[in-house]
């Protein structure tokens, strides 16, 4: 921990505490299955059908609309889950996402927010759910398809709880370190 001196009070010193990160989220990895279903049957299918005919055009059709398929159906899905990431650190949560435009957005934690968690159909069986931020703006921030929407809906909360009262989390830090002073027996 680095220390600085308030300006104002030349004799405090102040520790600042290193931003950390907490978390680095995308969304679950479910939403790979049928890009992968398709490109094994792609796979297979250009596998059988390639080289079964007698002219070579069309067997070179055949492995172009195998490479298209697999371009269009497995490789742009795999780019675009890769391109969308969250990260959560111990003082905002940025939202990265796009491929050939990249947005990045920023929440501080000292601003307070509304944190909700949605599950609908598959989400609830995998544990993953969309957490919704609400920050007082028209449309809430959503971490789309999160594992673990729990964990990261009581991570925030108490991410948001440390960073808008820093005396709670001061006091939190020293009840939880060992008394400074040795008693034995009920006597110093």
């Amino acid at each position: 921990m680095s220390q600085f001196v308030v300006p104002g009070d030349p004799g405090a010193a102040h520790t600042v505490r290193p931003e950390v990160v907490v978390a680095r989220l995308r969304s679950h990895g479910r939403a790979l299955f049928w890009p992968c279903m398709v490109l094994v049957a792609d796979a297979a299918a250009t596998g059988y059908f390639g080289g079964a005919f007698a002219e070579p055009w069309m067997n070179g059709a055949v492995l172009g609309a195998g490479a298209l398929v697999a371009i269009l159906l497995f490789l742009l899905p795999l780019i675009a889950w890769l391109g969308r990431n969250y990260t959560i650190t111990t003082r905002r949560i940025v939202l990265r996402g796009g491929i050939f435009v990249r947005t990045r957005q920023e929440l501080l934690h000292s601003r307070g927010y509304d944190v909700t968690v949605r599950k609908a159909g598959l989400q609830a069986l995998f544990g993953s759910g969309d957490v919704l931020i609400n920050t007082g703006l028209e449309h809430p921030v959503v971490l789309r398809d999160v594992p673990g929407a729990n964990l990261v809906q009581s991570t925030l909360h108490d991410l948001m709880e440390l960073s808008v009262n820093p005396i709670a989390g001061r006091r939190q830090q020293e009840q939880s370190r060992p008394p400074d002073e040795t008693v034995a027996f009920g006597h110093r």
